[in-house]
């Protein structure tokens, strides 16, 4: 039995590595893999592994980006803030990507924290998800035909300015709130609506992840507390090396792919997933 659960926790795990990078939603897909493969834990426990199998996946992008997302150097390192002191050991360029990124941070951020059970209590569920998955899509295809031929006014993480990270913030806040909308889907389509290339917004929705991913991990943690049997780290833990070890794969396979295709095709997929979780369910629901 054991070696079951186990087993689930690496389709889990898959599943999250897959789906968290791309934009498709991963809380949509969690919801279906839920339907057909339940763990055997307590339902404290499976809502905490939902979410912190997450850190895995976290983990994928600071091993890949390591050297952009540490923010020290060496004195002699040319790009440091200063020649002396503190800033003669801080790499100009990445304290001041963090900056962005935590600018981008604040307002999911705010809303989670101020009602992170209120809205799994009104919005965790197939109908949101569903509504979210399609009208994601099609706002992926809209907005890729709309920006077909423009050329972006912001193509690199430095070039990106304060006000734009904010607003990709501000995108980002939609999917703390909606489930289904997907945190990777709806920075991405904010940073096209204001001119990022695509390359440039996917990358920095990779970043953007690092604090929010860790800190919905911190608070679910927090909550569960660490009373954990030896079974349960086990799952945890399976979870969270297969999420990384797949995040790898899948995001070196994302930044080459949108080097020469856009996202349309994601928006399809979303369509015809939301449709089958909106029959999946209604039928579910009528039987």
């Amino acid at each position: 039995m054991d070696f079951i659960e186990i087993l689930k926790a690496i389709i889990i795990g898959i599943v999250e590595g897959i789906t968290e990078w791309l934009p498709v939603s991963s809380t949509g897909h969690m919801i279906l893999v839920d339907e057909f493969l339940q763990l055997d834990v307590t339902e404290e426990f499976k809502k905490m592994f939902d979410v912190v199998i997450q850190f895995g996946a976290i983990l994928a992008v600071v091993v890949l980006y390591f050297p952009k997302l540490w923010p020290f150097c060496k004195t002699s390192d040319p790009a440091h803030f200063s020649a002396s002191g503190i800033g003669a050991v801080v790499k100009k360029e990445t304290f001041l990507m963090w900056v962005k990124v935590l600018i981008a941070c604040v307002p999911a951020a705010i809303v989670g924290l101020a009602f992170d059970d209120k809205i799994d209590e009104l919005f965790y569920n197939p109908w949101t998800v569903a509504v979210a998955l399609i009208v994601f899509g099609v706002a992926f295809i809209i907005v890729e035909r709309w920006n077909k031929g423009r050329t972006p006014k912001m193509d690199s993480i430095p070039a990106l300015t304060y006000k734009a990270a904010f607003l990709i913030g501000m995108f980002q806040l939609i999917a703390a709130v909606f489930p289904g909308t997907s945190r990777s889907g709806a920075t991405i389509v904010g940073a096209l609506l204001i001119g990022v290339s695509r390359v440039t917004a996917a990358e920095f929705t990779f970043y953007l992840a690092v604090p929010v991913m860790f800190g919905a991990s911190l608070l679910k943690l927090v909550k569960f507390g660490l009373h954990f049997t030896a079974f349960e780290a086990v799952v945890l833990l399976t979870g969270m090396v297969t999420a990384f070890v797949v995040s790898i794969i899948v995001i070196r396979f994302l930044m080459g792919y949108i080097k020469k295709h856009d996202f349309t095709v994601f928006g399809w997929y979303r369509i015809v997933l939301g449709i089958l979780v909106l029959a999946y369910f209604g039928i579910r629901a009528m039987g």
